[in-house]
């Protein structure tokens, strides 16, 4: 039967490929690659979730939500429709089922940390842009694979709502200082208000008064108390002045950590595009970067109730919740950046938004040592005896900025940063399943940098047949899997999605991975199926971005099949947000 929903569109230019040849080696893992993780997502769904959707796991929302993150985002880019019906089925199924009106009742194995579909206050640890942010990737991507679903639309807008000052049940935002008044927001509210647990969990890493979290210290009382004691709890009156300097210093306070909510403004921008959603993202992103030029060139992370850097610690500009004082600050603080600045170059073309995430990498490199080795590092971590933490530079900014701009200077950037890396193989794709950390940093875009720049031919097929390789072991392993329900729910252990990305964002899309703490798709190019009217590469199509320039991008495209033709479309950018003013083919 012919499709019913074909696409076409008035004076589109149109290139018909004519050529038979035997296919790339790259073109053949791809379709595989792609094949394997839709057979993977049934099966993940059959072992490890109720009919219903809900998965057999008990932990905290955004762990749930976590892992069909990239569900949604698969489907857009050719995967079948039954991977984004089973995503959709499970995300609302977890939110149902941690809704603050039922699940306490229900359930005593689970607390309730959903309010009106978002996140509410009974576990803040998921209140912050860290974890809030990981948990929203899903929900972001539902919209890239289809945005026409109304109850998502609806979820959109009030999800902002929390944000920019529309709900009088969520006084999130301060309009005149042109902050969110908490480090942690929800659809409740600003956090405010800490028990001694929480106190002593945030200030001295405990998840209980005697235990310690791997999070370890992610914030400080300093200058105010400059040496917490570990047993401040065990006294009443010191307790009290500690759970009340928490509150005052740390929660009454907006972080530079929540400059990654513009993803979640911008997500309801892209859905209506409505102005006001726009001019809050702008409105925030140029408080921060007003903030940073009063703070010497360095983002602050504390801002005070009145607007002011570091008006709860005497001035003192670091400190602040996930800050630079963290030893995880740096990482955490800088996903929200780079989400920023691109949301805001993404609603304006300005490229002068990307001016704030390039004055961070280079002030930091502006701080860097050189080790015996010639290994350049750079500080991560600022307290009271300075700059500290060296480490070789992370990639992941450098590799935004770079694939945000494509300028001759942000290529400069990523060359200065290469030629003083000693210990690292910039043609080496890492074992996803050996270095997970790494690939989080942002270390394939090493090798994908150096593809681009004529020095790794072979860099196609090696990230996809890593991510090959960390599909088929997950699929065996859940094909194999024939634990009862019973001893799912003793062991709690997180299933493993099957579904992995990273490779076919950088070769289909020709962009690096979306920032996973809660950015928005980056992609040179997308594809959608003319014939089946829906978004993605058509069946047995594989797609290569073989060149990428300040104003041009080079697409390799293989019909794999023998008998069928193929048509689809390109888009410029991931939300058509670039235009082709000329196209040539060979």
């Amino acid at each position: 039967m012919a499709p019913t929903t074909s696409l076409t569109l008035p004076e589109m230019p149109t290139v018909r490929a004519t050529a038979i040849a035997p296919p790339p080696g790259w073109a053949l893992l791809e379709r595989r690659l792609i094949d394997l993780m839709e057979k993977g997502t049934e099966t993940a769904v059959r072992n490890h979730s109720e009919r219903g959707g809900v998965i057999m796991y008990a932990d905290d929302v955004d762990d749930l939500y976590e892992r069909v993150y990239n569900w949604g985002l698969f489907y857009s880019m050719g995967a079948n429709k039954k991977v984004l019906e089973l995503a959709l089925d499970s995300w609302n199924a977890t939110t149902r089922f941690f809704d603050d009106s039922i699940v306490s009742r229900v359930h005593d194995r689970f607390h309730p940390q959903i309010h009106k579909e978002y996140y509410n206050l009974a576990n803040p640890g998921d209140a912050e842009w860290h974890h809030k942010g990981e948990g929203n990737m899903a929900f972001y991507d539902f919209g890239v694979a289809d945005p026409t679903i109304s109850e998502n639309v609806r979820r959109a807008r009030r999800f902002a709502s929390y944000y920019i000052g529309e709900d009088p049940e969520a006084p999130n935002w301060d309009p005149e200082h042109k902050m969110l008044r908490s480090p942690m927001q929800t659809g409740i509210g600003p956090w405010h208000s800490a028990t001694t647990e929480q106190a002593h969990s945030y200030l001295l890493g405990g998840r209980g008064l005697d235990s310690i979290s791997w999070y370890g210290v992610r914030a400080t009382l300093h200058p105010i108390v400059k040496d917490l004691e570990a047993d401040w709890w065990k006294d009443d009156k010191r307790r009290a002045e500690i759970v009340g300097l928490f509150e005052k210093i740390v929660l009454n306070t907006d972080s530079s950590n929540n400059l990654a909510a513009t993803a979640l403004v911008t997500n309801a921008y892209l859905y209506t595009g409505d102005e006001k959603y726009k001019r809050w993202v702008l409105g925030y992103v140029d408080a921060w970067a007003d903030r940073t030029r009063r703070n010497n060139g360095i983002l602050p992370d504390n801002v005070g109730p009145s607007g002011k850097i570091g008006e709860n610690r005497e001035g003192q500009w670091w400190g602040g919740l996930y800050g630079w004082g963290h030893y995880q600050g740096f990482n955490i603080m800088f996903h929200g950046l780079v989400t920023a600045c691109e949301c805001a170059l993404l609603l304006t073309g300005d490229y002068g938004y990307l001016d704030l995430l390039r004055s961070q990498v280079e002030m930091l490199l502006d701080k860097s040592i050189t080790q015996e080795n010639g290994q350049v590092t750079v500080p991560l971590r600022h307290g009271p005896d300075g700059w500290d933490n060296y480490q070789p530079v992370r990639i992941l900014e450098p590799a935004h900025l770079y694939h945000a701009s494509l300028s001759q200077d942000d290529y400069e950037l990523m060359v200065r940063i290469r030629e003083g890396d000693i210990e690292r193989d910039w043609n080496q794709v890492i074992d996803t399943a050996e270095k997970n950390q790494q690939i989080n940093d942002g270390h394939q875009n090493m090798a994908r940098f150096n593809y681009y720049d004529g020095k790794n031919p072979g860099w196609p097929e090696q990230i996809l047949q890593s991510d090959y390789n960390m599909a088929i072991e997950t699929y065996d392993k859940q094909r194999t899997d024939d634990r009862d329900v019973e001893t799912l729910l003793a062991e709690n252990a997180h299933p493993d999605s099957p579904v992995f990305t990273k490779a076919l964002i950088q070769v289909v899309l020709g962009a690096p991975q979306s920032v996973y703490n809660g950015g928005l798709l980056r992609a040179t190019v997308r594809y959608f199926d003319s014939d089946l009217g829906r978004p993605g590469l058509p069946r047995n199509v594989a797609a290569l971005v073989d060149e990428l320039k300040s104003d041009k991008a080079g697409i390799q495209l293989v019909n794999l099949d023998r008998t069928e033709t193929r048509r689809l479309i390109v888009q410029a950018g991931a939300f058509g947000e670039h235009q082709f003013t000329e196209v040539r083919y060979q």
